[in-house]
């Protein structure tokens, strides 16, 4: 049984790894403004999403409802311990990877509607509210 956990969690290990690319590479394309290539990027993230949520999926059938890191601490297989350690690293950076590249679509998409509304202001007659504020 730990020898096909450890197969699992090596294959998941990769498709991890192969999402932290592909996620640098996304990076790299908001970086250069590249709209188009992030567009064909979304078909692969999905596909390896999809990669790693099988692996999951293989794993929790093998183990049940025992926790992975009770497996990991009481089996004496080190590559099985190297490898669960590989991929919490991995994870942190592809939280952290994710997390960025949210932060900064999000300041673009902000960006780009206030140069839009400075480009193309309402035409509305501002009228003030019950609150003295200017309704838009």
């Amino acid at each position: 049984m730990i020898s096909n956990i450890t197969q699992i969690v090596k294959i998941e290990n990769d498709a991890l790894k192969e999402l932290l690319l592909l996620l640098d590479t996304q990076y790299k394309m908001i970086m250069d403004k590249d709209a188009f290539g992030l567009e064909g990027l979304v078909d692969k993230l999905n596909e390896c999403n999809k990669k790693i949520a099988a692996e999951e999926i293989n794993r929790r059938k093998l183990i049940g409802k025992e926790s992975m890191i009770k497996i990991v601490t009481d089996s004496e297989n080190e590559d099985l311990k190297k490898n669960y350690d590989e991929i919490k690293d991995t994870l942190d950076k592809i939280t952290i990877r994710k997390e960025t590249n949210e932060v900064l679509l999000k300041q673009e998409i902000i960006f780009n509607t206030k140069m839009l509304a400075l480009m193309n202001p309402s035409r509305d007659i501002k009228t003030y509210n019950s609150y003295g504020n200017l309704r838009k």
